[in-house]
């Protein structure tokens, strides 16, 4: 096991340089915008701060856990279950999750985490033009 992570390691850019930065920043602000300008539009009508307090607190919280459990995994400790992860995620935090796995190369490569982060990704993306140009029609549906 230990080969594996050390052929993994040797594989890595010099200094841990995130591969295709460019595009990934794009994606990112790609992702954010609409949560952003939904949870900025929200505050500045005076509705609620809570949505934009919660992306960015919930966000570092993801990125922390991201990070404490890749030192978990390393040192072959007991790792921080993946439902926690997502259910962080789904409570706002995977703009920091999404960071955290490119700063620290964690959870990339595993396809099964991967398509349920994207699924939590696109709910948000749904609930945020729900919200923006469908005037809640679509939570008014899910509720009868």
């Amino acid at each position: 096991m230990n080969d594996a992570r050390n052929r993994r390691a040797e594989k890595r850019p010099v200094g841990g340089a995130i591969q295709h930065l460019k595009l990934k920043l794009g994606l990112l602000l790609l992702v954010s915008a609409l949560p952003l300008f939904g949870s900025l539009s929200m505050w500045l009508q005076g509705i609620s701060l809570l949505p934009l307090a919660a992306y960015g607190i919930v966000s570092l919280l993801a990125f922390f856990l991201y990070w404490a459990d890749k030192r978990k995994a390393r040192v072959d400790a007991w790792r921080t279950p993946e439902n926690i992860l997502h259910a962080v995620e789904l409570a706002g935090g995977w703009p920091g999750a999404l960071i955290a796995q490119q700063v620290f190369r964690h959870k990339t490569r595993k396809v099964s985490f991967q398509i349920l982060f994207w699924v939590i990704v696109l709910l948000h993306q749904v609930f945020w033009i729900d919200q923006l140009f469908l005037g809640s029609s679509l939570l008014t549906v899910l509720q009868q």
